[in-house]
């Protein structure tokens, strides 16, 4: 008879343990910044920067937006933006309007996807329906075109705009996510308390920095509330020409009435969803 002791000892013995490593690091990706980091004070980590690098969004992200108490508070958005950005010496509140939107586009991309569909009101017939928007396709504004107005950088982040009634030279800054975030509390709390909107004058008195090179707030404040209305919507409109960021218009044809417009891509918190 065959001696198989030893081949049955050597059956019995444990296979040698083998181990598997899972790499669950997340991609990232670089975001250009419309304003290229020039509006940015020395000092700040977007000075003189060209991108910001964020991670793409994962399960914990999509946590965020959808926590009732971020939601309730509206700082869901802010919350996710700050959670992306890999340096977290960037405070997602002192991010430029612009800078902030490209971000917020590029986290929905790698996300979701660029295709966004969501409810659009017809300018023309009023009606509502879905109409779907390509993220990928948006084009960006350098906040480079504006020659139509009196306009002076002054190489310190802002620029000196001249008005046409008054003659003032008013320096203006671009507002950051935190200034925008008070001008929506402030109509907010306006309409709430059925008080007179002051938008305008709110807005003014915020991109001011100067006029004929005096920063007093208290002169400010009064500047703001009586300047000629028509320097008011010059400011304005050299303004809006200022401010580098994604161009959020595209093509919309309504299918009710067959009306065709370029319209504003709606950003909130649905602008995370796919409904799927």
């Amino acid at each position: 008879m065959r001696d198989n002791s030893k081949r049955v000892g050597a059956a019995a013995q444990p296979a040698p343990e083998q181990t598997q490593t899972l790499d669950f690091s997340t991609p990232t990706e670089l975001v250009d910044l419309p304003s290229k980091g020039r509006f940015y004070p020395e000092g700040h980590p977007l000075h003189g920067q060209e991108t910001v690098e964020i991670k793409f969004m994962t399960a914990k992200d999509e946590d965020i937006l959808t926590s009732p108490s971020l939601l309730k508070k509206g700082i869901a958005i802010d919350r996710l933006i700050q959670n992306v950005i890999l340096n977290k010496d960037i405070n997602v509140s002192t991010l430029l309007s612009g800078d902030k939107s490209a971000i917020m586009i590029a986290s929905r991309i790698n996300g979701f996807g660029a295709e966004y569909k969501t409810k659009v009101v017809c300018p023309s017939c009023e009606e509502q329906s879905e109409a779907t928007f390509d993220l990928d396709a948006l084009e960006t504004y350098d906040g480079n075109d504006y020659s139509e107005y009196d306009v002076t950088e002054t190489g310190r982040g802002t620029y000196i705009i001249k008005t046409p009634r008054t003659g003032f030279d008013v320096e203006v800054r671009l507002l950051t996510s935190k200034d925008e975030a008070a001008l929506v509390a402030r109509a907010k709390k306006a309409a709430d308390s059925n008080a007179t909107n002051t938008g305008y004058a709110d807005q003014l008195r915020m991109i001011t920095v100067s006029v004929n090179g005096v920063n007093r707030q208290d002169i400010l404040k009064e500047f703001s509330e009586k300047l000629p209305a028509i320097d008011g919507r010059y400011i304005r409109s050299a303004y809006a020409k200022l401010n580098p960021g994604p161009k959020m218009e595209q093509e919309f044809q309504c299918p009710s009435c067959g009306f065709e417009k370029e319209v504003d891509i709606p950003m909130t918190v649905n602008f995370f969803w796919t409904n799927q």
